[in-house]
């Protein structure tokens, strides 16, 4: 008998209900990283883990993750890009580092686990965003340790989930960085992570098979979803848009913290 092509597989495993849901979720969530410049993984994650086990949602995201990032960081050219990259070189080093370390957990932690530690991420960030919460702004002196901080929650989160964006994005908005720069910047420590990410789980096989087909299938309604985004950006009233996507994200959380009690 010949053996069945990943497609196959992966339909004849989860359907093609799974399948049509996730194309959805990863279009909203490229929609949405068009619109307000991040949220695809915490979205696309939300919603592919309503459908799909945890490591395959990860594997889904990873691959538009990529696309989007560099769709973003290049956006305003290489001159600006290289700017912003130079400027939170040490914060990007850290990440770089520490998502390809805690990226090999994915493949021996119980997939209960992976969704209580993913939906509590989810649930926190859009908490605190909503909450208006912010860090303080470190001073010179303190830089450092608050990257070192920030790299490590990143890290860990961006590892097991493919999401590193929301420490980065509170760090960005406590040191004051005018928003197209802090779109920019966002994008390149996404864009990093990523490429480790691809790295780290063609390694430990996560990339390979159902995971490596998913991520290729959701590549065309990511950057579809991305450049509707961009589109209507400015049509948008930001602030209500931006609140809308955080009490998704705080719902999101929770079904992901409930599938994690439940099994």
């Amino acid at each position: 008998m010949t053996p069945a092509m990943p497609l196959d597989s992966l339909l004849a495993e989860h359907g093609l209900a799974a399948l049509a849901l996730g194309l959805v979720f990863m279009t909203a969530a490229g929609f949405v990283k068009g619109a307000v410049g991040f949220a695809l993984p915490l979205i696309a994650l939300s919603g592919l883990g309503s459908v799909y086990p945890p490591t395959l949602a990860v594997a889904a995201l990873i691959g538009p993750t990529v696309v989007t990032n560099v769709w973003q960081t290049f956006r305003q050219g290489f001159g600006a890009a290289w700017s912003s990259l130079k400027r939170f070189w040490r914060l990007n080093l850290m990440l770089f580092v520490l998502i390809g370390l805690f990226a090999q957990l994915v493949a021996v932690l119980p997939d209960r686990v992976l969704f209580l530690i993913l939906g509590a991420g989810v649930f926190a960030f859009g908490v605190l965003q909503l909450l208006g919460l912010r860090l303080p702004k470190p001073s010179k002196r303190m830089e450092l340790p608050v990257e070192g901080g920030v790299a490590l929650v990143g890290g860990f989160f961006g590892g097991l989930s493919g999401i590193w964006g929301p420490p980065v994005v509170l760090y960005l908005a406590a040191l004051e960085v005018e928003k197209r720069d802090a779109v920019r910047a966002q994008g390149i420590s996404f864009l990093i992570g990523s490429i480790v990410l691809v790295a780290a789980h063609l390694r430990s096989g996560l990339l390979l098979g159902q995971g490596g087909t998913l991520t290729l299938v959701m590549l065309a309604p990511a950057l579809l979803g991305m450049a509707f985004g961009l589109a209507v950006q400015d049509r948008l009233d930001p602030a209500v848009f931006r609140k809308v996507t955080l009490a998704v994200l705080v719902v999101a959380g929770l079904n992901l913290i409930r599938r994690g009690l439940t099994g």
